[in-house]
């Protein structure tokens, strides 16, 4: 049986980020549901109910005598206040509030029989993520009648409001595949106001850009700092916007940084697999030890560059090579066996027919991936900008975070492939189950010093199956837990008031036992992390005023031409 989240909390919003900030594509992103699989979920669900029709009449009942109260005023339905679809004032006349309860009233008994017809666990998650679809899309403000908010606004607008959302609609058939835009990408450009940290690409092969940045310290730390960002996002994210960046509070903090910035692949790089990403590791840490004069260097992956870094260490393990010091991983999944946003529609099956629509195309659109993880939370990726798109004729928001999350990536078919069979083998909780450049992965030959970074609200990757790696590797390990998503967990700079992480001295055996004794820091993991990276560094010396060397020669400034490919 999966496993489920112990702890459950409100997300945090710093910095005003959107609530789709934390629903972003993430290292599972392996799968996809198509149209006769959901249909099919959808027919074993009425197959089920069709053989309990005593459950249907109760239910029908419980739902018909509780909607009989909500029209005449003494019902015990009650209104989320954190549900934006009914936040307006509106709501509150009588008249609308009826119309807001009867929806929930109903949607609530489509849940409810769901689980009351005896479907297996898989059976169920699918059934709900089906009745799920159905009571976000019947919804009353996804309709101009059932929104007051979008007719006051079309009436106070004398229309303009909603031909302002049929051009939005138009333009989202012809250019966003028919889902409405969540996003407004045009005040953000890359190296501009995104990825603008000073530097610049000191390496470039057919896989990746390496990025050196411009020490802004007299000092700085003898042991350099090569970030890993995942293959399934560019790595903008980590540098994405003055005082928001990580790189630019590793560079302010005296770390020689340097940055991997992976290619956009096509399909002409559809035999690119793990070995041809971790090869590529290899290569950037000679560079970044070469250019640093050290022998060598540490290194932070995030999300599926954790995995792929954790790889590595294990290959580096067996071969004796130690290039990599200490290692640091954000939001990064070991254990799949924890039931995260997708377990609903990922199975053997659906993941068989993933990899086998990316062998055809040669890679994963990164469209595809982010198509999948909106229908996983449709009132908020999808709904929510149909009434403020279309219905309000608002432009959607402009933030930077689901800006970058915008700027969709592909993956290959062979990396694809082989990420895939990691997971649904689980493949990193046991020795042996998969190969690294010819030498079998275990976790436990990974003697480096390890900061793990979880996040509390994270729907991709469950922090629980994050700590499993402190039960797996070997080596000295301090795990920390922010208070916030799968993204926002990282963009997570001092100063946020909002922010706070746990932590504790040791490891137990269980994420719960860590739990119970962990104790709450406010401010961001950032400032613990450079402690315990500074101890890890090396000694100051003298920062250089060049990048690069005369074997490793500036090509451009950053970020580089790799992070603008589309």
């Amino acid at each position: 049986m999966k496993r489920s989240l112990s702890t459950v909390a409100d997300s945090n919003r710093e910095f005003g980020a959107p609530e789709a900030s934390d629903t972003i594509r993430g290292a599972n992103a392996v799968a996809s549901m198509s149209a006769s699989q959901l249909a099919a979920a959808g027919g074993r669900f009425v197959a089920a109910a069709a053989r309990h029709p005593t459950v249907i009449a109760s239910e029908l009942a419980a739902v018909a005598a509780e909607n009989l109260r909500i029209l005449a005023g003494v019902d015990t339905t009650e209104i989320d206040p954190k549900d934006r679809r009914f936040t307006d004032s509106a709501w509150e006349h009588p008249v609308w509030q009826r119309v807001a309860k009867l929806y929930l009233s109903t949607t609530s008994g489509l849940d409810r029989l769901a689980g009351s017809v005896g479907l297996d666990e898989r059976s169920l998650g699918r059934a709900r993520f089906v009745t799920g679809q159905i009571s976000a899309a019947i919804a009353p403000t996804n309709t101009l009648i059932g929104n007051p908010a979008a007719m006051k606004r079309a009436v106070n607008t004398r229309g303009r409001s909603l031909r302002s959302g049929a051009r939005h609609l138009a333009h989202d058939i012809r250019h966003n595949g028919g889902l409405p835009s969540r996003v407004d990408t045009r005040p953000f450009v890359i190296g501009e106001n995104v990825a603008s940290t000073t530097g610049a690409v000191i390496h470039r092969s057919e896989l990746f850009e390496l990025i050196q940045y411009s020490p802004t310290t007299a000092k700085v730390r003898a042991r350099p700092l090569l970030i890993i960002p995942p293959q399934v996002n560019k790595y903008y994210f980590l540098d994405i916007g003055k005082g928001r960046s990580f790189v630019e509070h590793a560079v302010d903090s005296g770390l020689q940084t340097f940055m991997i910035s992976w290619r956009n692949p096509t399909a002409e790089q559809r035999d690119w697999s793990i070995d041809t990403y971790l090869a590529g590791l290899i290569e950037a840490t000679d560079v970044v030890n070469d250019v640093a004069g050290s022998k060598d260097c540490n290194a932070i992956g995030f999300c599926a560059g954790g995995i792929t870094l954790l790889m590595l260490l294990a290959h580096l393990a067996t071969v004796k090579d130690d290039r990599i010091h200490a290692a640091t991983l954000g939001v990064t999944g070991v254990d799949a066996s924890f039931d995260s946003a997708i377990t609903p529609i990922a199975s053997t099956r659906t993941a068989q027919r993933s990899v086998a629509r990316s062998r055809r195309k040669g890679v994963l659109e990164g469209r595809s991936m982010a198509s999948m993880f909106a229908w996983v939370r449709p009132n908020d990726l999808i709904w929510n900008y149909v009434a403020n798109n279309y219905l309000m004729g608002e432009n959607p928001p402009a933030f930077d975070v689901l800006a970058w999350n915008d700027d969709s990536t592909n993956l290959p078919a062979a990396f694809h492939a082989d990420f895939t069979n990691l997971i649904a083998q689980n493949a990193l909780m046991g020795a042996g189950r998969i190969n690294a450049l010819g030498t079998p992965v275990d976790l436990a030959s990974i003697h480096n010093d390890l900061y793990i970074v979880g996040a509390l609200n994270d729907h991709i990757v469950p922090w629980q199956a994050t700590y499993a790696l402190t039960q797996v590797a070997s080596g000295q390990h301090r795990f920390v837990l922010s208070n916030s998503g799968h993204i926002q967990a990282l963009i997570n700079p001092p100063g946020n008031p909002k922010a706070s992480f746990l932590s504790a001295d040791s490891c137990p055996q269980s994420a719960d036992a860590w739990m119970l004794t962990a104790a709450k820091t406010s401010g961001s993991w950032w400032t613990d992390w450079m402690e315990w990276a500074d101890r890890r560094s090396g000694s100051l010396r003298k920062s250089r005023t060049s990048l690069g060397t005369s074997s490793h020669p500036v090509i451009e400034p950053a970020p580089g031409r790799y992070v603008r490919q589309r």
